[in-house]
């Protein structure tokens, strides 16, 4: 059975272009067009898509009013279509807070290519975020635990890393808001994001916590009650004790900022002493970097599945035997402060 879609824009020429890589692959069909917020309500309701590509500006209602009103009737999946631009960084980042799961840059240029990457990105996405009846090609969750066994640890923290993906925002904002002030050592969050989205991303946390948040610079120190967001489109690595450097790093990478980079360069410097912590995200990102970080004894976390938009990344932890512990996404802040004393 194909996965219905629901596409809502005002550009009849997007709506074309998406409609057209939608129902090229015989696992996705559209069932229904909107051209503004409030007919895309109205047929959320009646025709019950599985899930709804989201623009942001459009006549009589906006994305976000919709997504948030969508979300209150017929919770659904939806994937925002977002400008890379601060104001659409900003924008985007409410879009997630009101209940969308996910979002890609709206480019004209890029759905109307011939050969462009976004329709392979859209598929996936779109296959992904229908949930569990994808076809067999698409990672599938493992089953939750039941019940988090707390374990206790003989070393003492000095570092946190935090790597996520698809839902990690509104993750992050979680966990981060719920720690306090002096929460006694430094942070180094990894979150999948375009570049243009990191600093406003950092400006809205650091907003909202006790703690201070700031997209990581170049060679600064990092210091205790702090958290560093790697900046989109680059990597972050750790270079020295309390010291980070940020690069462009290898092409062959295919994520920037990357969770496995990120994870391997805590060890030289970091060994038996970093609490990593894989959140919900798409594929497999974190896996090798929390396998190196296991072998110089430090402890790994995963999100507990069911409280994943996506289980991709904790599932691939956990079923390579990496976690020490899997926990439901709002006990993860508690047993932070319970352990890095």
């Amino acid at each position: 059975m194909s996965i219905g879609v629901l596409i809502v824009d005002d550009s009849a020429f997007f709506r074309q272009q998406i409609k057209a890589i939608i129902n090229a692959d015989s696992r996705l069909r559209v069932i229904g067009e909107a051209t503004n917020g409030r007919e895309a309500v109205d047929k959320t309701l009646r025709l019950k898509p599985d899930v709804i590509t989201m623009d942001y500006e459009m006549p009589l209602m906006d994305g976000i009013s919709a997504v948030r009103e969508i979300m209150q009737k017929q919770p659904t999946a939806i994937l925002m279509f977002s400008s890379l631009t601060l104001q659409g960084a900003r924008v985007t980042l409410d879009a997630l807070d009101a209940g969308a799961v996910d979002f890609l840059p709206k480019s004209y240029e890029r759905v109307s290519g011939a050969n462009s990457s976004l329709k392979q990105i859209l598929v996936e996405k779109l296959l992904t975020l229908a949930g569990p009846r994808v076809a067999p090609n698409v990672s599938q969750p493992v089953p939750s635990v039941a019940r988090h066994s707390k374990k206790t640890y003989s070393q003492s923290f000095e570092l946190v890393l935090i790597g996520t993906s698809t839902g990690g925002p509104v993750a992050l904002q979680k966990v981060l808001t719920q720690l306090p002030a002096n929460f006694p050592c430094p942070i180094l969050l990894i979150q999948h994001m375009p570049g243009t989205f990191t600093g406003a991303f950092a400006e809205r946390l650091n907003a909202q916590c006790a703690i201070q948040v700031k997209e990581a610079v170049d060679g600064e120190s990092l210091s205790p009650g702090s958290a560093y967001l790697a900046p989109g489109g680059m990597q972050m690595m750790i270079t020295g004790k309390n010291r980070i450097k940020i690069l462009t790093g290898d092409a062959r990478l295919n994520y920037k900022p990357s969770v496995d980079l990120t994870f391997g360069s805590a060890v030289k410097y970091y060994a038996n002493r970093t609490l990593a912590i894989v959140l919900t995200g798409m594929g497999a990102d974190g896996r090798e970097g929390a396998r190196l970080l296991k072998q110089s004894n430090s402890v790994v976390w995963a999100q507990e599945g069911s409280t994943c938009v996506i289980d991709g990344m904790p599932s691939a932890i956990v079923k390579a035997n990496l976690a020490d512990e899997v926990i439901p996404l709002l006990d993860i802040a508690q047993r932070m402060v319970e352990v890095v004393r």
